[in-house]
């Protein structure tokens, strides 16, 4: 019974193991600009709010400097830890995201509220942001649309043909956003 009992304990904590795998790969990745709330139980003197630098890292007493980009909220929690390990015997860090900034595209030309939206979905699609802006103005051409995005292998322009979309024709053309897009809506 008692071998029974540890090999049942073995498997649950190997399930477990798998299940946080799975869920920090699936889990939002920081980007530069992301605000995050940072606080350590029990030391109200370390509880802040830090934003993403544009080097990809943030600053916190004591820790010092931490890279985050691209990593998860427990991934930061641990590297925090790490860091507090030499000043807090044992730290208790909680990360918390307090806003996407790093998220944005921007839309730019003949449309009703031109500037900087925060995506809210990995999905979101040329036509969806196009209406978060509240749609093109009268003297647009909305086949002459590009998504212009950069890679690590260079720039790339997309075309959108949105007078075909909004007949149901060309549908390869409604693009499916990243963060760092512009739209250009000439």
């Amino acid at each position: 019974m008692l071998i029974f009992l540890r090999l049942l304990m073995a498997a649950l904590l190997v399930t477990a193991g798998g299940a946080a795998i799975a869920q920090s790969e699936s889990a939002y990745k920081l980007r530069h600009g992301d605000a995050l709330m940072v606080s350590v139980w029990r030391d109200e003197a370390l509880r802040m709010e830090v934003r993403v630098l544009p080097d990809g890292s943030i600053t916190f007493p004591l820790a010092g400097r931490v890279e985050v980009v691209g990593l998860s909220t427990p991934e930061v929690e641990a590297r925090v830890v790490e860091k507090l390990k030499k000043f807090i015997p044992v730290p208790v860090v909680t990360v918390a995201i307090t806003a996407t900034d790093g998220n944005q595209v921007y839309v730019l030309g003949k449309v009703v509220r031109p500037g900087a939206v925060t995506l809210t979905s990995p999905k979101t699609t040329v036509l969806q942001m196009l209406s978060q802006v509240g749609g093109l103005d009268r003297f647009a051409d909305g086949n002459a649309i590009r998504v212009l995005r950069s890679a690590s292998e260079g720039n790339r322009i997309l075309p959108v043909r949105y007078d075909d979309l909004i007949k149901g024709n060309q549908l390869d053309t409604n693009v499916v956003l990243l963060p760092g897009d512009t739209i250009l809506v000439p």
